[in-house]
């Protein structure tokens, strides 16, 4: 179970990665950048359904293709008027009070070592995030906001779906239209490079719609708390991962305040819940 953890949190590190190369750095427009995540993501778990012959029907839920396209086209929005650390931590942040207020409010209880635990990983991904973050503008911190918020129903929707791949398949090809009316909206201002595509169907195709199915096929077997907490890994794998294969720098800070995240993480995980 932990290991199927650490894969999906390696691979939204990765999403990470290769959205700031394709949006940062000017491969791709923000829309354009999101139909192809979407598109390519419905496309290649299509493949894999035909292949696979699942016989596990297709059943489309709104609400948890609403959110996916909301996730999507707020992340892509903002990411390019707000620095990458001051971002992530809204969008994370958004995540946690999302999934945490849900869980308490249907019966989740939090313990004193999950209180401390939490605070820890909240206190190292601030440390981590905000010295290099810029003050963004409120606009585009709303942007970043209602994407956490999105992303945090999406991951408490997953508790109530049958199959992770068909329901994964099933949100990505219901939110493929609702991106693609946002993208003829900003068609005028659209751009596209090939190594824009490329970073986009990577995102959408591995980095996406492979680690949605699999946090689909965790995420209903942990509690709340726990998958919302776990997340908190992210920011600090995606700068490790910045500084391995983009040649950003290393600093002490960056490693002290990632042992605080990864030591909070480990109290959620190993306090028991209360009932």
């Amino acid at each position: 179970m932990w290991i199927k953890i650490c894969i999906a949190m390696l691979a939204f590190a990765a999403n990470s990665l290769l959205c700031r190369l394709a949006l940062a750095e000017q491969q791709i427009d923000p829309m354009s950048f999101s139909l192809l995540r979407v598109g390519s993501g419905a496309v290649c778990l299509g493949i894999f359904y035909a292949v696979l012959q699942v016989q596990q029907p297709i059943q489309f839920q709104w609400k948890s293709a609403l959110s996916l396209a909301v996730y999507l086209l707020g992340f892509s929005l903002a990411y390019l008027h707000i620095d990458a650390g001051i971002g992530a931590l809204i969008l994370f942040g958004a995540v946690q009070i999302t999934m945490i207020s849900y869980a308490i409010l249907h019966g989740e209880r939090m313990t004193l070592l999950r209180w401390v635990g939490l605070g820890c990983a909240v206190l190292g991904m601030g440390l981590l995030l905000l010295p290099e973050a810029s003050t963004p503008t409120f606009k585009y911190a709303l942007m970043m906001l209602l994407a956490g918020i999105a992303w945090g129903f999406y991951s408490i929707t997953a508790k109530t779906m049958q199959h992770a791949l068909t329901n994964t398949l099933s949100n990505f090809i219901l939110a493929t239209p609702l991106v693609a009316v946002f993208f003829l909206w900003y068609l005028p201002e659209s751009f596209i490079t090939w190594q824009g595509v490329v970073l986009a169907v990577l995102s959408g195709a591995l980095a996406s719609a492979g680690a949605y199915v699999l946090w689909y096929s965790i995420v209903k077997k942990i509690d709340g708390i726990t998958a919302s907490t776990v997340q908190l890994s992210v920011p600090s794998l995606a700068i490790l991962g910045g500084v391995i294969f983009l040649g950003e720098q290393l600093t002490w800070l960056m490693l002290f305040a990632s042992l605080i995240v990864l030591c909070g993480i480990l109290m959620v995980i190993l306090a028991k819940p209360r009932v």
